[in-house]
């Protein structure tokens, strides 16, 4: 299929931007389009304009210092990938970029794009709830962050407003003490998930005070589950320990099935990706604890 006819627009400065989707009520901005030409021309999305940010300047930075990563909105996941101090900063990321589609679509594709897609099914939404992480967007009132718990609404639905435009996602460091882990079950590597669990855990010496995971291409909404009950504040978890943090997870979630995965399917995928998850994490944390 071809996309429906619309309008199209390069501004080529942020603020013409912005102007040129005030000025219509149905317009997508167009980065990486990896997700959005898809929909374009399957006809699921029908835009009567297209605001392509390609050329505005100053979008394709990743810059990372001791409080997190900050990704411009033009980043490529190659980019993002690539960085070093990225991978040094905040591990996580790398982590879950590194199961994003293929090689061909990260060289293209956006990470704070693929943040705005709110699809609960891909990486970098569960990856920015989980660490507590946020977007920056600008609209004709200004810029404003827009805290990752508040980002997503729905089903590839976001909650900015369709005169803004994401400039900068911002994830935060990973603490010390901690350590983290991503696991993902596809049909085939770069496919989406039939399952995935990021997970975010901090130690007091051996004691285990933090443990969170994030779930993706389980529910409506990237979700974010505390898993720290289960493990009733012990040193490494046992076997009974992470059984257990798998059935919690699951009493917090809502598995559901599609032509891809059934939900007692998905459910087993809950409860056993999330103790290995939550054990290379603890691992994970373990290691960075006692480098010296």
């Amino acid at each position: 299929m071809k996309p429906a006819p619309f309008a199209y627009a390069r501004p080529t400065d942020l603020a013409a931007a912005v102007e040129a989707l005030a000025g219509s009520t149905n317009a997508k901005v167009l980065a990486g389009g990896q997700s959005l030409v898809p929909l374009l021309s399957m006809r699921l999305a029908a835009p009567a304009l297209l605001v392509d940010i390609n050329r505005l300047p100053g979008l394709d930075h990743v810059t990372s210092d001791a409080s997190g990563v900050r990704v411009g909105a033009l980043a490529r996941h190659a980019a993002v990938l690539a960085d070093q101090e990225v991978r040094r900063v905040q591990p996580l990321l790398a982590m879950a970029l590194a199961n994003v589609a293929h090689a061909t679509i990260r060289n293209r594709g956006t990470t704070v794009g693929s943040l705005v897609h709110a699809d609960a099914a891909a990486e970098m939404p569960v990856v920015l709830a989980l660490l507590g992480g946020s977007v920056d967007v600008v609209g004709p009132g200004g810029r404003r962050t827009v805290a990752g718990d508040a980002l997503f609404l729905g089903p590839l639905e976001s909650s900015l407003a369709h005169d803004e435009i994401a400039v900068e996602a911002f994830f935060p460091a990973l603490a010390e003490g901690s350590g983290v882990a991503f696991r993902e079950v596809a049909r085939r590597h770069g496919d989406y998930a039939l399952c995935g669990v990021a997970v975010l855990v901090r130690l007091e010496g051996r004691q285990i005070v933090e443990a969170r995971a994030g779930y993706l291409s389980v529910s409506d909404l990237p979700t974010v589950v505390d898993l720290a009950p289960a493990l009733a504040g012990g040193e490494a978890p046992s076997d009974e320990a992470l059984t257990a943090a798998g059935e919690l997870a699951l009493a917090a979630l809502d598995p559901q099935g599609d032509i891809h995965a059934t939900a007692a399917y998905r459910s087993q995928l809950v409860r056993v990706l999330t103790g290995r998850t939550l054990r290379a994490a603890y691992d994970d944390a373990r290691r960075r604890t006692e480098q010296p």
